[in-house]
């Protein structure tokens, strides 16, 4: 493996997002402290407890979710997209490095970031609500599943859109609000039993659920669950990613 090559590309975009902290670091912990004082404050007022966990306590795993679902696949698609707008990308291809390299520096880096604004939003969740992590390796590992699966799913965006806008399409019509209907603000068992059934072919659900059971123990489906379909949802990226360099997909053109 060409690590020196590796090493550069995922260098290079670290460095990125130090030039840009107020967008990638700042503005969504701003954002979630909002969130914070408007559902804490506002709704936590009526729902105290769920399950026997305060509201404030309760939402914050899934607004850890909701911001590096959607920054990791902010990071990702503009890393890969700005090469092939500039055309640095057929400079990038014709170098002596593999797709798989290439797939590590960039996604590697947009999946650090992610993970590194996630550990910053937990930190910043303990200002507000005291935070127990019932099983610590549990928590870790999903967050590093998810931030890489998004990083990949980002990367395959970035390869699909022909313009900036489309960079933000799939995020903002279709993660966020499958986010925001995936238990991020309540459990799933306060719906209506055929809205529970719905919710259930939502991804989302499962990645969220997992995560707040690493924390409370709690999970509206099985861990076990939750769990397969997120290495499912992995799996099923690097095999598309796998399948564009292949085929040369939006690369050769």
């Amino acid at each position: 493996m060409n690590l020196t090559s590796v090493a550069a590309i995922y260098n290079f975009e670290m460095a990125r997002a130090r030039r840009t902290l107020m967008q990638s670091i700042f503005s969504p912990v701003l954002s979630t402290a909002l969130y914070f004082i408007v559902f804490g404050s506002a709704i936590g007022s009526r729902i105290t407890e769920v399950d026997g966990i305060a509201y404030g306590a309760f939402i914050v795993p899934g607004l850890i979710m909701l911001q590096i679902l959607t920054q990791s696949i902010s990071n990702a698609s503009f890393g890969i997209y700005f090469p092939r707008f500039t055309g640095t990308i057929y400079e990038l291809l014709s170098a002596p490095i593999s797709p798989f390299e290439i797939v590590l520096g960039y996604v590697g880096a947009a999946a650090t970031k992610s993970l590194i604004l996630g550990l910053i939003i937990l930190a910043t969740a303990h200002l507000f609500v005291p935070i127990h992590i019932a099983h610590p390796f549990w928590m870790l590992a999903f967050l590093v599943l998810t931030c890489v699966t998004f990083s990949l799913f980002g990367f395959l965006i970035g390869l699909w859109a022909d313009g900036f806008e489309k960079l933000q399409l799939i995020p903002l019509l279709i993660i966020t609000p499958l986010t925001f209907l995936g238990g991020t603000f309540y459990s799933i068992q306060m719906l209506p039993e055929f809205w529970q059934t719905v919710s259930l072919f939502n991804p989302v659900v499962y990645l969220i659920s997992g995560f707040r059971w690493s924390f409370f123990e709690m999970a509206d489906v099985s861990v076990t669950t939750s769990l397969a379909i997120t290495l499912a949802l992995l799996s099923i990226c690097m095999g598309a990613v796998w399948v564009v360099f292949k085929t040369g997909y939006r690369l050769r053109a």
